[in-house]
């Protein structure tokens, strides 16, 4: 299979590269160990049953922690090269969320127990550092802009996509207050229920949020101080459904939301329902660095494969079987473009491939989303 081949080809010695290891990946960074992409790799690395890729898996890991910060913070990327650690510029919250969530995806599907004693100390430390992001009373971690995977959006304060991880880690390492936590979320994120939240902070964000907002089907992209996202972030309404934050009535309410707004098309999925225009206030300057982020692009409505592979695993976890088959093998037709070059995204209006090729999350979230029509869901 296509998927199998591009993981094992894009192994070394330092763990998963987020892409093939071409002249232009190693321009822009790509051919290094990330650990948010590392990290969606190790959830179906961990489980091929292949050693080459389980080796791998194992790998990428090691390789991160070993240059965890003294707080216990995990580093976006590494460079063995040059024996270092990037932290990005306001730092990189998901970067330690999906670490620990591989590390114990390989303790559940390969289990070593020499392996899982030589990162008992880094796990450690990582779930203190991420618990010192957490509001104390919301249960809920904050974040700067731009430092999640969308990192050159304008999501801060608190930003769905992250606590929805959140939310996952504690469940997995059984960390207290997690009902707190799906609590709040579906408070914060969906203030349209009717329901008042007791907490008198909780009680403005949402007063802020119900006059104004649009998409009220879907959870809001991020909550801050009297400014929010509505504009229909595709990945954390999956993920929020994939991992249990939401009742199965709203669940299926995202669900129709995103089917009217046809994000499988051109190429599934289409990451931002309503892109960010120049003249909004949510846009920043630094959006149109490279003419990157512009509107129908990057994560600013661009498509993006990756993302596709959850939104196979939302139809297969509502039970859309029929459904899920379908987006799979459109998914499939998306990957396979130019001879199986896994483009990193696609413009969200024509279709045209673009960013990197060989991109190794692709690869994953396809494998992912295939096990989810057999009732493995993460």
């Amino acid at each position: 299979m296509a998927s199998l081949r591009l993981l094992a080809d894009n192994v070394r010695s330092d763990g998963i590269l987020a892409a093939t290891p071409t002249s232009r990946a190693r321009a822009r960074h790509y051919n290094l160990v990330f650990a948010r992409d590392a990290g969606m790799c190790v959830l179906a690395m961990a489980r091929s049953g292949d050693p080459h890729l389980i080796a791998g898996a194992r790998a990428s890991l090691r390789t991160l922690a070993a240059h965890q910060a003294d707080n216990g913070q995990i580093p976006k990327f590494v460079e063995p090269a040059e024996d270092g650690a990037d932290f990005w510029y306001v730092g990189c919250i998901d970067a330690t969320l999906w670490w620990l969530i591989a590390v114990e995806a390989m303790d559940r599907h390969a289990p070593d127990a020499a392996f899982s004693a030589s990162l008992a100390g880094p796990v450690r430390r990582a779930l203190t550092w991420i618990s010192c992001q957490e509001h104390p009373r919301l249960r809920l971690v904050s974040q700067n802009e731009a430092s999640d995977w969308s990192d050159i959006m304008p999501r801060s304060g608190f930003v769905l996509y992250s606590n929805a991880l959140w939310y996952y880690v504690k469940r997995l390492y059984n960390l207290p207050g997690q009902e707190e936590t799906r609590r709040y979320f579906n408070s914060l994120f969906y203030p349209f229920s009717g329901e008042i939240a007791e907490y008198r902070r909780l009680r403005l964000l949402n007063h802020f949020v119900r006059r104004r907002a649009r998409n009220r089907d879907l959870y809001l992209s991020f909550v801050n101080f009297s400014f929010w996202g509505d504009e229909g972030d595709v990945f954390g309404n999956l993920l929020a459904v994939v991992l249990g934050l939401a009742t199965d009535a709203h669940a299926r309410a995202i669900e129709h939301r995103l089917e009217r707004a046809q994000v499988e098309h051109p190429v599934p999925v289409r990451t931002t329902l309503t892109p960010i225009e120049p003249y909004s206030p949510l846009w920043r300057d630094y959006m149109a660095r490279h003419s990157q982020n512009l509107v129908y692009q990057y994560h600013n409505g661009g498509c993006w494969p990756m993302v596709g592979g959850y939104w196979v695993m939302m139809l297969a976890g509502l039970g859309e079987t029929r459904k899920a088959q379908a987006a799979l093998e459109t998914l499939a037709r998306a990957n396979a473009v130019n001879n199986w070059q896994f483009n990193e995204w696609f413009h969200g209006r024509t279709g045209v491939p673009m960013g990197m090729p060989g991109q190794s999350w692709n690869a994953a979230s396809f494998l992912l989303a295939l096990d989810s029509l057999q009732g493995r869901i993460f």
